[in-house]
């Protein structure tokens, strides 16, 4: 492709830039690499205003940090582009439209979720769930899995979470040490990044990689004590009103702090931080029960936005279901708990972007830290592999291992593992396959 001088943008208006993210949050299905490609192609292919290689060094960086890449990542360009406010406009519009309609399937989900229509949707796209995770680990082993030590990180985090029930910070915290030791014993193992390979050309951008640094994104240590205490007043304020008024143990509040925990543990994206969302909201807390998990989880596959947005889904049920404002404010409970969750959960990644970016902007060509992401990232693979394992038992055995095997069930996680590794069909279209084959079993009074 190329691109003459000429077909430079002078500049790039901020209210173009504003529908363009709000387009982004409306569209963006097909999880992380879908919503990164569709950026990709918009701003560094066609409109020009950013090159490939700052686009590809602002993503290494948001492969770094925990939290949804691609949202980071829309955020990151925003703030390059205009300054705080487009970054916080762009990561707001990234998850806004995701939120407001998980809301809405959240409230659908608990008022009709009974209707036999509904119940056979929903028997169809669970079985395809537990693919889907096992698919999501095969595609991050292929991406990390390039030494025997990776194998093994994998292996032990496996057996650590299946058989032993560790914490998932705790495998975290293990992994990046082993990443940070690794890479001063077997620095080969560890060499290379997810998104190093060979830049192509697409022609002169606005922001070049050759453009100087804006003034804006220029690092001064006023600047970054400024973002982090702002962030951080923005974090305890809240934390402190719900403290003060509904008290340290009320669902809501232990929600917020739960879900602030999550959002610093999410290295290698969304996948790897839902094992520590089931055993608190599942397990710990009781918010949900694992059938309400996996269809949450299959809300969260067919909505925009990143797969993380399934949190809104956890605290929407979990408030409403329990009450949290009494029998008489169920929905507002659960509106609310949603938009809490959001918040906090989102928050460290503004965070990290506004105040880290121009730590970034002048390290062009120097970001070496992926070793520890790295070896979380083969951590991460074991764990999600218990993740679809779990899945798959409460899916094909719903009554137990006592209980006879659910043949249908079976049938369509086989169908769905077929159209994935074999057919290479996106996420989308298995869901809706699979959804497909549930209503029909359901008219027909199979299930």
């Amino acid at each position: 492709m190329q691109t003459t001088k000429s077909s430079i943008p002078e500049s790039i208006p901020f209210w173009q830039a504003f529908w363009f993210w709000l387009k982004l949050g409306c569209i963006s299905f097909g999880g992380p690499a879908g919503q990164i490609a569709i950026m990709h192609t918009e701003l560094v292919e066609k409109r020009r205003w950013i090159s490939e290689g700052r686009f590809l060094h602002a993503l290494n960086y948001c492969m770094l940090l925990p939290g949804p890449e691609a949202q980071q990542l829309a955020t990151y360009l925003g703030w390059l582009m205009h300054r705080t406010l487009g970054g916080v406009i762009a990561g707001l519009l990234f998850i806004l439209p995701s939120l407001l309609l998980l809301v809405l399937l959240s409230w659908a989900y608990l008022v009709y979720g009974e209707h036999p229509w509904v119940a056979g949707i929903f028997y169809g796209i669970k079985p395809a769930i537990a693919a889907i995770v096992l698919h999501a680990a095969w595609r991050i082993g292929g991406r990390v899995m390039k030494h025997p030590l990776f194998w093994a990180i994998a292996t032990a985090a496996f057996v650590a979470i299946f058989a032993l029930k560790l914490p998932f910070p705790l495998i975290v915290i293990a992994a990046a040490v082993i990443g940070w030791i690794g890479s001063k014993l077997l620095p080969a193992a560890f060499s290379g990044s997810a998104h190093t390979s060979a830049q192509k050309s697409y022609g002169p951008a606005l922001i070049d990689d050759s453009t100087p640094t804006p003034p804006h994104a220029l690092f001064r240590w006023s600047r970054f004590s400024l973002v982090f205490c702002c962030g951080l007043l923005l974090w305890a304020l809240p934390m402190a009103a719900l403290t003060l008024s509904l008290g340290w143990q009320h669902q809501l509040t232990q929600m917020s702090w739960f879900f602030t925990k999550a959002a610093l543990l999410t290295f290698g994206g969304a996948y790897a931080v839902l094992p520590y969302v089931y055993q608190g909201a599942v397990d710990k807390f009781g918010w949900l029960t694992p059938g309400q998990m996996m269809d949450g989880l299959a809300l969260g596959e067919t909505t925009p936005g990143p797969l993380i947005m399934v949190v809104v889904f956890v605290a929407f049920v979990g408030a409403y279901v329990q009450a949290s404002f009494g029998p008489d404010l169920m929905l507002l409970a659960g509106i609310t708990a949603a938009v809490l969750v959001t918040w906090f959960t989102f928050l460290p990644s503004f965070i990290f972007i506004l105040a880290g970016g121009p730590l970034v902007e002048s390290s062009q060509g120097k970001l070496q830290l992926t070793a520890p992401l790295t070896a979380i990232s083969a951590a991460v693979v074991g764990v999600i592999v218990n993740l679809a394992l779990f899945f798959a038992y409460h899916v094909l055995w719903p009554a137990g291992f006592a209980a006879a095997f659910d043949w249908q069930a079976g049938l369509i996680t086989v169908l769905a593992a077929l159209a994935l590794f074999v057919a290479k069909q996106d996420v989308m279209r298995v869901l809706a396959g699979a959804a497909v084959v549930g209503l029909v079993l359901s008219l027909w009074g199979v299930v």
